[in-house]
């Protein structure tokens, strides 16, 4: 069980900022090509299918349900993706973990394509060039995950590789 979140009032101050504890990197691929609803009020709807992936890290690690949810992403008419992201992780030990998040992603126009070019090679060294930030949070049943259900997260992430590649860590 993760342990790293307990509380506590050593070292408590009130005034620090969170800090952030790696819990594992998600590499989701997808199904492709996307599909697109068109013009709306709001902007583009783009919808990409998960098609499985892995994620692996100090506290947890398994794999992506296959066609177990999508990435609805909403591009507004300024450019930036309004994220909304839903579907099941597996842990290596079989615990089912429903995961959902919200986040936003933009970048420069002249590297947007970059940033949404999901089949480019993995390029940590170019991320730079796009913004690509969420909120996971998680849903389980599973008493030895159970910790999950309380935790904020963030995340880190790029894509490439098939699909977008996420660095999760749980704000402390």
């Amino acid at each position: 069980m993760f342990d790293g979140l307990t509380l506590s009032p050593t070292n408590w101050d009130a005034d620090a900022p969170p800090g952030l504890e790696f819990l594992f990197e998600a590499r989701v691929k997808l199904h492709l090509p996307p599909r697109d609803t068109g013009p709306m009020p709001d902007g583009n709807r783009v919808i990409f299918m998960i098609k499985g992936g892995t994620f692996e890290g100090p506290h947890l690690r398994g794999h992506v349900v296959p066609d177990s949810g999508a990435d609805w992403i909403r591009i507004r008419p300024d450019g930036t993706g309004v994220l909304d992201v839903r579907f099941c992780l597996e842990t290596h030990d079989n615990a089912l973990l429903y995961v959902h998040w919200q986040g936003r992603t933009w970048s420069a126009p002249e590297d947007a394509e970059y940033a949404f070019d999901v089949e480019k090679p993995d390029d940590p060294a170019g991320a730079w060039r796009y913004y690509f930030r969420a909120a996971p949070q998680f849903e389980t049943g599973d008493p030895r995950y159970a910790w999950l259900n309380n935790i904020v997260a963030v995340t880190k992430s790029r894509t490439g590789d098939g699909g977008p590649i996420h660095r999760v860590f749980a704000v402390t």
